[in-house]
């Protein structure tokens, strides 16, 4: 009798937290104009990178560094310093660590890897009176990205992914669901430098397109959440020409689905004190309400060979129960 008590709270310890979990996501990052149930594998939407966070998500037109990796490839199509790199988030629903490297090559182009891991804590599975074991919720995206310029002015990439979505067991797990799925995706990008007719480049990213992610079989496979992202990125020389020490850049970019019913709008701006200090903020406008939604700002600080950028979005759930989602990056160049 005690290893059936035993083993039915283990299973009901499962059930509620898978289902918490499931609801928390899902509440916490809907779709633009969509109900979240139509996709799977929505952690890909989750923003990578605090400087792209600060700038409202509007980036495909500009060159971020190794965040473009996860947002336009061809963003590092012009990157002339390898870069190693760690983007981490934190926000009521989850953790997330980014860690990318970037190595130009004068013959090849330019080549990235990275992994991406999302982390939804611990949970423990506990008979009627100890812990005999661990739930560990992941979501991982592994990236390995291509970039090179084709013509002076223009530059395409593109980034094979490898998506799992993991609910592992550690300890005493027996008559405890777990849960492992995998697909595959592409993202592919393109910019194109506008000078000669402003300052400005303009770019288009395609991101998560693969098969359906399948968790057990066909019938509970779900489409991935393709996105399409076109938009410019702009410097305004008359700040430059007022006061030589500052730079100022902007950015606007439109993000939809496949069906392009429902577009959201993102704007960014920066402004930059001799390239070693930067201040940020942007706006994204989504008819999901989602997490990403409303204002965010962040800073930025160039030191040598290192960069360090953080970022904060203003609402969404995770603000709205007092822990507001902060973004970090660290980049070393070299």
């Amino acid at each position: 009798m005690r290893h059936r008590r035993s083993s039915g709270s283990h299973l009901a310890s499962a059930a509620t937290f898978v289902l918490a979990l499931a609801a928390l996501v899902l509440s916490a990052h809907p779709l633009p104009g969509q109900k979240p149930a139509t996709e799977g594998a929505l952690f890909l939407l989750l923003p990578v990178g605090a400087r792209t966070v600060a700038m409202g998500q509007a980036v495909v037109g500009d060159q971020p560094g190794s965040e473009g990796v996860w947002w336009n490839p061809s963003a590092i199509a012009r990157a002339d310093r390898r870069e190693i790199a760690i983007h981490h988030s934190q926000t009521i629903v989850a953790t997330g660590d980014a860690v990318t490297l970037i190595v130009p090559s004068a013959l090849l182009g330019v080549l990235a890897i990275g992994a991406n891991i999302v982390y939804y804590g611990r949970q423990e599975i506990r008979d009627t009176v100890n812990t005999v074991g661990v739930l560990i919720p992941q979501n991982i995206v592994y990236a390995a990205t291509y970039a090179t310029p084709v013509v002076k002015r223009f530059s395409a990439g593109i980034s094979y992914k490898i998506v799992q979505l993991r609910l592992d067991c550690s300890g005493g797990c027996a008559g405890v669901p777990t849960v492992s799925a995998s697909s595959s995706a592409l993202d592919a990008g393109v910019q194109a430098n506008l000078a000669g007719l402003a300052p400005a480049t303009v770019g288009v990213a395609i991101r998560n397109v693969g098969p359906r992610l399948q968790v057990n079989d066909q019938s509970q496979s779900d489409p991935l959440p393709t996105r399409i992202q076109a938009g410019i990125a702009a410097s305004v020389p008359q700040v430059h020409r007022s006061a030589p020490e500052l730079d100022m850049r902007v950015t606007a970019d439109l993000l939809d689905d496949m069906k392009l019913r429902a577009p959201s709008l993102r704007f960014g701006a920066a402004l930059g004190y001799r390239e070693r200090a930067f201040a940020r903020a942007g706006y994204v406008f989504d008819r999901g309400n989602g997490e990403g939604d409303g204002p965010a700002f962040g800073l930025g600080v160039v030191a040598g060979s290192l960069v360090f950028d953080i970022a904060r979005i203003v609402r969404g759930l995770s603000a709205e129960s007092g822990q507001p989602p902060t973004y970090v990056s660290l980049r070393y160049l070299f």
